[in-house]
């Protein structure tokens, strides 16, 4: 009896290790449903600086890299650039889900190149 309560006790140990330590799964939603949001074209991009610029439809978007990839200038990128916050964008010219953070949205192209200037001082 001894050693089958020793036994459940280590397998349950071990699930919860194993389990509690996993990561969880990235949600693959589908090229159709990136599609569907926001597009913009990547206008600077640097080896240096973590910081990018998107330029959409309403201005200039500054985004931060939170994961360490930084997509090339003229990649087309997909998702929600109108926003404070870390989100995840589509880079569908490589096909790459990454994820950045919203610095500065709406922005014009003098006030876009500041906002670069401040962030890659």
């Amino acid at each position: 009896m001894k050693t089958f309560s020793t036994l459940s006790i280590a397998t349950l140990t071990t699930w919860l290790l194993v389990t509690g330590c996993s990561k969880q799964p990235i949600v693959d939603y589908g090229e159709g449903y990136w599609l569907a949001q926001d597009r913009g074209v990547v206008v600077y991009s640097s080896s240096y600086c973590y910081y990018y610029v998107v330029q959409t439809n309403y201005g200039y978007t500054v985004i931060g890299s939170v994961d360490g990839y930084r997509p090339f200038e003229g990649d087309v990128i997909y998702g929600n650039f109108s926003n404070y916050g870390v989100r995840d964008y589509y880079d569908r010219s490589s096909g790459v889900i990454t994820s950045g953070n919203v610095r500065e949205y709406w922005l014009s192209y003098a006030d876009a190149q500041q906002a670069i200037t401040y962030y890659c001082h």
